[in-house]
């Protein structure tokens, strides 16, 4: 069945009083799954890191003037095109800063709407109906546009298409109560033009979704009486002539969702995939009335398989990409993971009890959650069993429970039948939807464990985490539960298995990790790679190789002279300041707080919860942070090390978020004081480096300028004159 998983917020909204729409204009996918473009508030675009809900970037144009379209990335140029005052074309590029600077053209008629694709280029359509590839337009931006459209006929939604390697540009009109639809082609430019079958007298369509699929375009609309219908287009039809008749457009019903006693004002319904819609602004068929919802419709079978309640108002407005959707509602942008295995009549019914054994086809790989987080590639398919094989699997499983009776027995039996059953499921690679399956077995393992003191089964726990298809919005109990238990081990296998892992959490298990006693830590048996790292670091620490990022510790004596005031309290300090060059935590301590460094998270919502650290726990921390960086500043084969090891990015992050939160406290602590002026020095390091930098620029891009002579013989010296 299809499932909704635990969303998170990406950004903040202003909620916009009496107005059926958010202040989100549109979002549209960059680089890669995991980088979106939010166009808002009609001034200001922003580039997010979806997976750590970070602003990369954000530009806003000049007070007075408008974005009229979405921006768009055109990834064949690496650059950001909008649209403002619905004529002036901008043009940008990620380092750029003000977008007042970039380049802009005006062209002679309104835009509607910017479209990127991967083949040709993005397409300007504009208001009136004509469609022009950008990179032609900008030769000449005043060229004639031509009006396809009637006079009082008017664009309602657009998108853009690639079906057969040729870039579609599609869009629906209404005119005088009809709606029609435009398939535009761009090579060779043709149209063809369809008449929608009218609605009861009064309705216009709230929402319009396509997709490509079996040679046709695909077209979803749903109407305020809750009807959800979907329209064949073909893409090899022939182009209709100027002046012939419109062809009208055959529909099929899809849904018929509930309504209540009044029609829908803000609605929307997107294809998920050939049997799934996701739909948003239409009532639970079973909730009570004043709750939004936003819920996964079955189209084969007619049913609803998954729903989500959203806080506040809902605005109608729905985006998916990568296994993602993208909402606003009240006054945020949630992300929600989504997924949709291959579904039967008894699991869209949701009496699915055992799955097929013997199949002659491949099982159908299910998405991991890491799949749907972060865009992972999917292990392929096992190879092909011999005869012997499969006759030795089907007598192991003949004996074996199924899942349903495995999840029975986890609620009375002891901890070792438990671990002995799980253990035998696991082992089985023949199962459909096991993925999702071993969520609810997962649940059932810590319901009974906080219910039942006397009941833990570690290893089941560990083993389920192992299979990477938990995360924390599956199974929310399951990492404090470890917590709990001080089952350290398996809050490290959660840190790095789990993607979603709230910010309080991660909180949680750095305190834990920071008060554990290093006597006490050296006893646990922790994953292999974390401590092998810590073993080489700390084997290593007085073996300096030399000088890197423009950092090396003598370099702090003279970068702390002129902090100092006397030659007493300067000797003083020097001898409490000097940088920590021995690890201030034990062996197993420090691999574990090493999970914690390299787990996502969102700055604006981790360091309310940094404040809440003691002021030793800080220091602490921070002195680990620093020997970390000395490390890494001073031995260059740390950051290529095979081992999981965190980056100096993520310890420098850590370093920035402690000072946010705890400066006035550390100022004020004496025993601090040593600790910021290595601090200092480390930053002051970074400087003196970029500006020696900056001094050889000029010489760098000379070298790089060079041409390289193809005839050096196999022995050569060559003289380059730098200015």
């Amino acid at each position: 069945m299809a499932a909704l998983c635990e969303g998170y917020t990406l950004c903040g909204l202003v909620p916009a009083p009496n107005q059926l729409s958010s202040e989100i204009r549109g979002i549209e996918e960059e680089r890669d799954c995991d980088h979106v473009i939010v166009t808002k508030s009609a001034r200001s675009v922003t580039l997010y890191k979806v997976s750590d809900q970070k602003p990369l970037g954000s530009w806003t144009v000049k007070q007075g003037q408008t974005l009229t379209c979405p921006a768009v990335f055109n990834k064949h140029t690496n650059e950001y095109v909008a649209v403002s005052d619905n004529k002036v074309i901008r043009i940008w590029k990620e380092d750029d800063v003000i977008l007042d600077k970039t380049f802009k053209a005006t062209v002679s008629a309104d835009v509607w709407k910017v479209h990127c694709a991967l083949v040709g280029g993005p397409a300007v359509l504009f208001q009136r109906g004509a469609v022009r590839l950008l990179d032609s337009l900008l030769s000449a931006p005043q060229q004639p546009v031509e009006e396809v459209l009637v006079k009082e006929e008017a664009i309602r939604w657009s998108t853009s298409i690639v079906a057969e390697t040729q870039q579609l540009i599609i869009f629906t009109t209404e005119l005088k109560g009809d709606h029609f639809l435009y398939l535009q082609r761009l090579n060779p430019n043709s149209v063809q033009r369809y008449r929608l079958e009218p609605e009861e007298p009064g309705l216009s369509p709230l929402s319009f979704w396509a997709s490509y699929r079996d040679k046709n375009i695909c077209l979803l609309y749903l109407y305020p009486n809750g009807h959800v219908y979907q329209s064949l287009v073909s893409v090899r039809g022939p182009a209709v002539d100027e002046g012939s008749q419109v062809v009208p457009l055959p529909r099929d019903q899809l849904l018929s969702l509930p309504v209540g006693e009044e029609l829908l004002e803000a609605a929307s319904a997107i294809f998920l995939d050939d049997a799934h819609v996701a739909v948003v602004g239409v009532p639970h068929p079973s909730a009570g009335p004043g709750k939004d919802f936003l819920c996964i419709w079955n189209t084969n079978f007619q049913t609803l398989q998954a729903a989500k309640e959203m806080a506040g108002k809902l605005y109608g407005q729905l985006w998916s990409y990568s296994s993602k959707l993208f909402i606003p509602h009240g006054k945020a942008l949630s992300v929600i993971p989504f997924a949709c295995p291959r579904s039967s009549l008894a699991s869209a019914l949701g009496k699915l009890k055992q799955v097929k054994i013997e199949e002659t086809k491949p099982p159908t790989l299910v998405p991991s959650w890491n799949t749907i987080l972060h865009g992972e590639k999917a292990e392929p398919p096992k190879p092909v069993e011999t005869r012997k094989t499969r006759t030795t699997r089907k007598t192991q499983l003949s004996t074996s429970l199924t899942i349903d009776q495995v999840q029975d027995l986890i609620k009375t039996a002891p901890a070792e039948g438990v671990q002995k059953e799980v253990e035998r499921l696991l082992s089985r690679q023949d199962l459909q939807d096991l993925q999702l399956s071993l969520g609810q077995l997962a649940l059932t393992v810590v319901s009974r464990s906080l219910a039942d003191p006397a009941f833990y089964s570690s290893s089941t726990l560990t083993q389920l985490v192992h299979t990477q298809c938990l995360s924390h919005s599956v199974c929310p109990d399951l990492l404090p539960l470890a917590l709990e238990k001080k089952d350290y081990f398996l809050c490290q296998l959660c840190l790095q298995f789990f993607p979603d892992i709230p910010e309080a959490m991660t909180c949680a298990c750095l305190k834990a990790f920071i008060s554990l006693p290093d006597a006490d830590a050296e006893k646990l048996s922790l994953e292999p790679d974390s401590v092998s790292f810590m073993e080489m670091l700390i084997s290593n620490e007085h073996a300096q190789t030399g000088l890197q990022n423009g950092f090396s510790p003598t370099s702090c004596e003279e970068d702390r002279t002129d902090t100092i005031d006397g030659p007493q309290t300067k000797a003083k300090e020097r001898e409490n300041a000097s940088p920590q060059q021995i690890c201030p935590l034990g062996l197993h301590k420090a691999a574990l707080i090493n999970e914690v460094l390299q787990t996502a998270y969102s700055e604006a919502f981790l360091l309310p919860h940094l404040k809440d650290f003691s002021s030793d726990h800080v220091v602490l921390f921070l002195q680990y942070l620093e020997f970390l960086y000395l490390r890494y500043s001073t031995d260059s084969l740390i950051p290529t090390h095979s081992c999981r090891s965190p980056s100096l990015n993520q310890i420098m992050d850590w370093v920035c978020m402690l000072l946010d939160a705890h400066f006035t406290v550390l100022v004020m602590t004496p025993v601090a004081k040593g600790l910021l002026l290595n601090l200092q020095c480390f930053v002051r390091s970074q400087v003196r480096l970029f500006s020696e930098l900056g001094k050889i620029e000029g010489s760098l891009q000379e070298l790089n300028n060079t041409k390289i002579k193809k005839d050096t013989g196999e022995y050569s010296i060559e003289i380059i004159e730098l200015y």
